[in-house]
C-alpha cells in the first residue's frame, strides 16, 4: 500500500494504472477509521483493480468550528487498518493541496439538500460537495463507496453527480453496526463509557418502532420514536423525519412511498455527541 500527499504523486500513479486497463474504485472518508469504512474497502476491492482511500477532514463541511477542532484524526491507525483490507492507495493531502484556492462553488440541489441535517447545518452540504467533487476530478474513479448510515448525504452526492455529468458510479453500501446495534461512527470514540451504553438505545427504540408502525399512523410512530429516546437520560433528539428514502420529502401515510425511512439525529451525553442513524419501513423500492 502506497500513501500519498500530493495530487499530482497520485494521478501519476493511477495513470499507470489506468494504461494497464484497471479500473479505480474511491472510498471517500474522514479519517478515525471503524469497521463500517473497512467494509467500504473490501468490498471496493472486491470490485476494482485498484482501491484508493482519501483520508481527509474536510473544513469546509463544518458549520461549527469546534466540532472541526474536535474531530478524531488518528492517521496511523487509519494506514493500518487500510493495510489490512487490502487498499491500494491512500490519498491523505493537508488543506491546501485539496484547496489551493479557496472553492467559491455553491451546490444547493433542493429538496435533498434543505431538509434534515440540510436544515439544521447551514452549508453543510454545500461542504461535502465541494471536497467529493473534487476527489472525483483528482481520482477520476469508476466507483466511489458511501455507507447508507449518511442516508442524506447519499442522496446529495447523486444529485451532485448528475448535476456535474460525472461518469461515476455511486455505490451505497449497507450500515455496519457494532453487537449492541449502536451504528459506527468516527464520533463514537468521543463517548465516554456511560454513554457508550446509552446510545445503543438510539437503534433500538427505531427497531421497536417498526413493529409500533404496522397498527399506528406515521405520526403517532414520529412521536413514539421521538419521546421514547428523549426518555432516556442523556439522549435528546435533534430531529427526526419519516420520508421517502428518494425525495427526503416528509411522508403523511405509509402508502404514499415504497421506500419509507426514519432519519434521525440525536444528541448524547453531556459535551453532547452528535449522533445519526435511520431506520427503513417499507423497503418494497430500497
Amino acid at each position: 500500500m502506497e500513501i500519498f500527499h500530493k495530487v499530482v504523486d497520485l494521478q501519476n500513479a493511477l495513470f499507470a494504472c489506468r494504461k494497464q486497463g484497471l479500473t479505480i474504485g474511491l472510498v471517500p472518508t474522514m479519517g478515525a477509521l471503524h469497521e463500517g469504512h473497512a467494509s467500504l474497502v473490501r468490498r471496493s476491492v472486491k470490485e476494482n483493480g485498484i482501491t484508493v482511500v482519501s483520508v481527509f477532514v474536510n473544513p469546509t463541511q463544518f458549520n461549527d468550528k469546534k466540532d472541526l477542532s474536535t474531530y478524531p484524526r488518528t492517521l496511523e491507525a487509519d494506514c493500518k487498518l487500510l493495510e489490512s483490507c487490502g487498499a491500494d492507495y491512500v490519498f491523505a493531502p493537508d488543506v491546501n493541496e485539496v484547496y489551493p484556492t479557496p472553492d467559491e462553488r455553491h451546490f444547493e440541489y433542493p429538496p435533498v439538500t434543505t431538509v434534515m441535517e440540510g436544515a439544521h447545518r447551514p452549508g453543510h452540504f454545500n461542504g461535502v460537495c465541494q471536497v467529493v467533487s473534487r476527489l472525483f476530478y483528482i481520482v477520476c474513479p469508476d466507483k466511489a463507496y458511501f455507507g447508507e448510515k449518511d442516508w442524506q448525504q447519499i442522496a446529495v452526492i447523486k444529485a451532485m453527480v448528475k448535476d456535474l455529468g460525472l461518469k461515476v458510479s455511486i455505490v451505497e453500501c449497507d450500515i455496519v453496526r457494532d453487537d449492541k446495534g449502536l451504528a459506527m461512527s468516527s464520533r463514537n470514540t468521543l463517548l465516554s463509557e456511560d454513554e457508550r451504553a446509552i446510545a445503543p438505545n438510539i437503534y433500538k427504540v427505531l427497531k421497536d418502532s417498526v413493529g409500533y408502525s404496522k397498527n399506528h399512523s406515521v405520526a403517532e410512530t414520529h412521536d413514539f420514536v421521538v419521546d421514547s429516546i428523549n426518555a432516556i437520560d442523556g439522549l435528546d433528539v435533534e430531529y427526526f423525519s419519516i420520508v421517502d428514502g428518494d425525495t427526503l420529502q416528509d411522508v403523511d401515510v405509509w402508502d404514499n412511498s415504497s421506500c419509507v425511512v426514519g432519519c434521525i439525529t440525536v444528541y448524547c451525553g453531556k459535551k453532547p455527541i452528535r449522533l445519526i442513524d435511520h431506520i427503513k419501513y417499507i423497503t418494497t423500492s430500497c
